[in-house]
């Protein structure tokens, strides 16, 4: 089943207002909408940028590996990731490249499973129909106290059990912006945080022990990405989890992580990582190590991820690409249902 053509298509999605983290201002999200074509079968994936920056380089890159796809068998993943991953040496194994990989990876995959007839966890090989998750599309730096405790308290009454705030401001702001959220959701909801990379090893240790008091689930990426001693002198400092790792690309950058001990749950985001097949191999190498996995962004193609990893425990919501798909994500009990449909389980709409 040979694939016939690669199409791609832009689109920028508004979000609701405009938010902000500690390195972030943020208005939309550009998609690259990519489409591999075997016969009556099609297999979709996605890759995107905040504010639609240099959209247009990530919608070249990937038509510029049509010439490792079309011709070839759609059950010829790994050949084409590794093909591609050769062939750009010369121009690097992170950023643009690996984005545009990511995308034909998944929708490769997505068109394998819809040839077999298979959600993908199953294809990969079950073990849970559902997942935990957490809020993460609200709870911004830009909002005020009050608006972080209105926003809370609706992800609670929406069924969510666990929420994400953003942290970036003074060490007083920031612990008073945590009490708020915490005191109004309760000991029971599970509160994560999101430093956005936005501090120093000190700062984040200072803030991170006066913390410690509100039960948080984790502090993720308190200094720079790039910073994996750093993250190790936090991790090690702090009785919090330390969540980091959406900003590394492929199995080399979690190798990198889990050498250095950086972090206590590392989170691979299917864009960086290298789609569905570096995802897995990513994942294997921290289950060797004991290290669970949570998902970071694409909460809809993620949940194929979730269904057939053991380790990995969660996946985060975001609402973002929601207007892409003509299929709804199903929250129950506070978790994720895997979607029982062929392939990823999501369509693009036929009127973007």
């Amino acid at each position: 089943m040979k694939v016939t053509a690669l199409e791609t298509k832009i689109i920028e999605l508004p979000l609701p207002r405009p938010v902000k983290t500690a390195i972030h201002d943020m208005t939309s999200v550009g998609c690259v909408l990519v489409t591999v074509r075997a016969g009556d079968v099609f297999g979709e994936g996605i890759c995107f940028t905040l504010n639609a920056d240099r959209i247009r380089s990530f919608d070249e890159m990937v038509r510029g590996f049509e010439s490792f796809v079309v011709g070839r068998d759609i059950h010829e993943i790994e050949g084409i990731w590794h093909d591609i991953w050769v062939a750009i040496n010369p121009t690097g194994h992170k950023g643009v490249t690996i984005g545009a990989l990511s995308a034909i990876d998944i929708a490769l995959w997505d068109a394998v499973g819809k040839a077999a007839d298979l959600p993908l966890h199953k294809l990969f090989g079950n073990c849970r129909y559902d997942v935990d998750t957490y809020a993460s599309s609200g709870l911004w730096l830009s909002a005020t106290e009050d608006e972080l405790v209105d926003e809370a308290v609706a992800y609670v009454d929406q069924g969510f059990t666990a929420v994400k705030l953003r942290l970036g401001r003074s060490i007083d702001e920031d612990v008073a912006r945590v009490r708020r959220v915490r005191e109004a959701i309760g000991p029971d909801i599970a509160l994560h945080t999101d430093a956005n990379q936005g501090l120093s090893v000190k700062h984040a240790i200072r803030l991170g022990r006066r913390l410690e008091e509100f039960n948080l689930a984790w502090i993720e990426e308190p200094v720079a990405a790039n910073d994996l001693v750093g993250h190790s002198e936090v991790r090690t400092a702090l009785a919090t989890p330390i969540a980091s790792g959406e900003t590394e690309y492929t199995r080399y950058g979690m190798q990198a992580m889990v050498d250095a001990r950086s972090a206590d749950i590392l989170m691979p985001d299917l864009q960086r990582i290298g789609g569905f097949s570096e995802f897995r191999k990513a994942s294997a190498i921290a289950s060797a190590q004991h290290i669970p996995v949570s998902s970071h962004f694409f909460t809809e193609y993620s949940l194929s991820m979730a269904g057939s990893l053991h380790n990995c425990e969660s996946v985060e919501h975001i609402d973002w690409f929601s207007g892409l798909f003509n299929e709804e994500m199903e929250l129950v009990n506070g978790k994720l249902q895997i979607p029982n449909r062929p392939g990823t389980g999501f369509t693009f709409k036929t009127d973007l």
